[in-house]
């Protein structure tokens, strides 16, 4: 009678393969484990309100809607101060007034000496307000400001001059604008 004898599993790949096994084991078990766990964190807060609760507020106002509309009178020169505060440097020109919608308005500066400036623009309109500040030809600012914002612009001016400012708009707006020496 002719006996098979099974064949033999070396050593180290049947350790190998239980040591497998019992890796998979612990990472299953630590899983199962972590799995059931949360972590709760007390903020303060209190529960979520429930369905039931009345809705949240926000306490803030709304802003006035006329709080963009141009102004006249005292309540011009009360922007203006508010938009073009005092500057360190030597004040060249002011101007600030009122441009009907449609309409371009035009003006100018006085004698300007060369040297650098800062130019500092604002706005109140519903709408964008379009400056453009010339000396001669030449286009120093060309920009469509969005009102209720003040934006400050350094120019330079190489020899004396004066400038030409036009400003324009698609509605009625009030305008603003210092040009002040660094």
């Amino acid at each position: 009678m002719h006996t098979v004898q099974a064949p033999q599993v070396p050593r180290q790949a049947a350790a190998a393969a239980a040591g497998a096994a019992v890796v998979l084991s612990i990472v299953l078990g630590v899983g199962a484990v972590l799995s059931g766990c949360e972590y709760v964190y007390d903020d303060g807060r209190g529960p979520l309100p429930s369905a039931t609760a009345p809705p949240v507020t926000d306490a803030a106002l709304p802003q006035d809607p006329r709080r963009d509309l141009p102004v006249s009178g005292p309540e011009l020169d009360a922007w203006v101060q508010q938009v073009l505060p005092e500057t360190e440097g030597q004040v060249f020109h002011t101007g600030y007034g009122l441009v009907v919608a449609g309409a371009t308005r035009k003006e100018s500066t006085g004698q300007l000496p060369s040297g650098t400036y800062s130019l500092t623009l604002a706005c109140k309109s519903p709408g964008r307000v379009t400056f453009t500040i010339r000396d001669g030809e030449f286009a120093l600012v060309d920009l469509s400001l969005r009102c209720g914002t003040s934006r400050v612009n350094v120019i330079h001016v190489s020899e004396d001059s004066v400038l030409s400012v036009e400003v324009a708009a698609q509605s009625a707006a009030n305008f603003a604008y210092r040009v002040s020496r660094i």
